[in-house]
């Protein structure tokens, strides 16, 4: 479960099993929809190291930019773009076994395709 209480600081603090997560409503700290972007990132990560590791080679060097481009007038993003740069040693069927595994992050799947997720909001009694 995550859990967060509110206070009138401009940062929230959401607590998972022994992790906290921060955001910042002030730019102190990524508010939530830079952290999904950041999420974005972290998956595009995630699925290249495991090509690499499915490949047998080391991911070290492998350099992941990620870049939302928002619509006009919003903070909606109309694409992300991930940019993947490689070092020489990488050869071109092991550059496109990466990239092809990074089409495939979880997190990327869900923003893009939806998951039929039901969002429910309701009151509980305070403890």
């Amino acid at each position: 479960m995550y859990r967060l209480e509110l206070n009138d600081s401009n940062q929230l603090h959401v607590h998972y099993k022994n992790h906290v997560i921060s955001y910042g409503l002030d730019g102190s700290l990524p508010n939530p929809l830079e952290a999904t972007y950041a999420a974005l990132a972290g998956c595009a990560g995630v699925y290249s190291k495991k090509a690499c590791k499915a490949l047998e080679i080391s991911a070290e060097g492998i350099g992941i930019n990620c870049k939302p481009m928002v619509r006009s007038g919003t903070l909606v993003p109309k694409r992300f773009v991930t940019e993947v740069s490689f070092p020489e040693r990488f050869s071109q069927t092991e550059r496109q076994r990466i990239l092809e595994e990074i089409s495939h992050c979880a997190v990327k799947q869900i923003i893009a395709e939806g998951a039929d997720i039901e969002f429910v909001s309701n009151e509980v009694t305070a403890v």
